[in-house]
């Protein structure tokens, strides 16, 4: 590694250095939050694309509409 590689990943280390221990109560529950999101996120990706999973969810796609069209029959 040469000495310009050197001075970048140095660079972006810093760049990303996060002061644990200057972090409030906020930001910690913020960094919960988003890391709980990602992974549910990351959970449903997995379910949606799986192709297993495709027939029932696609016997299920029109539900949505199903349920307003239900409404607007019962608010005539």
């Amino acid at each position: 590694m040469n000495n310009t590689e050197s001075n970048f990943l140095n660079s972006i280390k810093e760049y990303f250095h996060t002061d644990w221990a200057a972090m409030t109560f906020h930001d910690w529950i913020g960094l919960v939050i988003t890391v709980v999101v990602f992974v549910l996120m990351f959970a449903v990706y997995l379910y949606v694309f799986n192709p297993a999973n495709k027939e029932k969810l696609e016997s299920r796609r029109f539900i949505p509409l199903e349920e307003d069209s239900m409404s607007m029959e019962d608010k005539r």
